[in-house]
């Protein structure tokens, strides 16, 4: 096979899937959802004007093309949602990173980035064909691997955007811990010392304290709110702060000074983390000393007496 013969595949591979998009997204193929069906009858009621309506984000830097292939995916995903059994996982993690989407759209984004992985390695194996350097099995390894490797990338992003909010979230811990306890000292409930936190700070933390205190004015019981936050979060330090709120709302024990010694004990904590870190980057600094600088130490102090031997002989 030729490089003009796979670039022919590749385009007419192409061209039958935009036809087949077409054709499956046309009105009179798609099913009507049920918000489809009642729209026009609710358009007399929805006085908003469409000026004032937020436009639409990308949640992809892939702009246009998210937009055409967005339906089609959801449809699939949706599909196939009762089969994935790690939704709730998923929706939970989505909420410790702060994003707010459902796990469909995650899953879509996901097979997005696994598309321009396919896309990508598809390029490379036709540039390789046209310059003569063309391999069934690596294609196919290097085309399947891209897309999965596009696939996992997503996931392990989020992981590292729900490690880098809970870094920030218990560095900002401490403060608002001792901002609470200033607020509940000086006679504030502990729905009041929320109140003030969010008013005087911004940050994550504050922003899951806000969430809180709008379940609470929405209706929903404090103990309750405190619970569901403590639920989406794997911090220690944070679940038993919740639990020292929530004992103390529930059986009138003193808050302030267990808010203190919570915030005192992060601290700490933050101290002994910084210690053993600094402990490791000494043990790995002994590497390159012991192995580079040591050798050659040796080498400049000893060569001088063997050259020196060396012309004495």
């Amino acid at each position: 096979m030729n490089g003009i013969s796979a670039t022919a595949i590749v385009c007419g591979i192409v061209l039958g899937t935009g036809l087949w998009l077409i054709f499956v997204r046309l009105p009179f193929m798609r099913p009507l959802t049920f918000v489809e069906r009642i729209d026009p009858q609710l358009k007399s009621q929805n006085l908003e004007s469409r000026l004032l309506r937020a436009s639409g984000q990308n949640a992809t830097p892939f702009g246009p093309l998210e937009r055409i292939v967005r339906p089609l995916l959801h449809d699939g995903l949706a599909a196939l949602g009762k089969l994935n059994l790690g939704s709730k996982a998923l929706t939970r993690r989505l909420a410790q990173a702060s994003i707010n989407e459902s796990p469909i759209d995650f899953r879509a984004e996901q097979l997005l980035w696994a598309t321009a992985g396919f896309a990508a390695a598809v390029a490379a194996v036709v540039l390789g064909a046209v310059a003569g350097r063309f391999s069934p099995f690596l294609a196919v390894v290097a085309v399947l691997g891209s897309a999965l490797g596009g696939f996992l990338f997503r996931d392990f992003w989020l992981g590292v955007q729900i490690s880098r909010r809970e870094s920030r979230m218990m560095a900002e811990f401490p403060s608002l811990a001792e901002l609470m306890a200033l607020a509940v000292g000086a006679g504030e409930s502990a729905t009041g010392a929320l109140d003030r936190v969010c008013r005087s700070a911004s940050g994550e933390l504050a922003k899951e304290f806000s969430k809180i205190l709008a379940e609470t004015r929405a209706g929903k019981p404090l103990v309750e709110a405190l619970q569901e936050f403590s639920s989406r979060t794997d911090l220690g330090p944070l679940v038993r702060f919740v639990d020292g709120i929530i004992v103390a709302v529930e059986r009138g024990t003193p808050l302030a000074d267990v808010l203190r010694a919570q915030a005192q004990d992060v601290r700490d904590t933050a101290k002994r983390d910084l210690m053993e870190s600094a402990g490791k980057k000494e043990i790995a600094m002994m590497v390159p000393l012991v192995f580079g600088v040591l050798p050659l130490t040796v080498v400049f102090a000893v060569f001088p007496g063997i050259a020196a031997i060396s012309i004495g002989l």
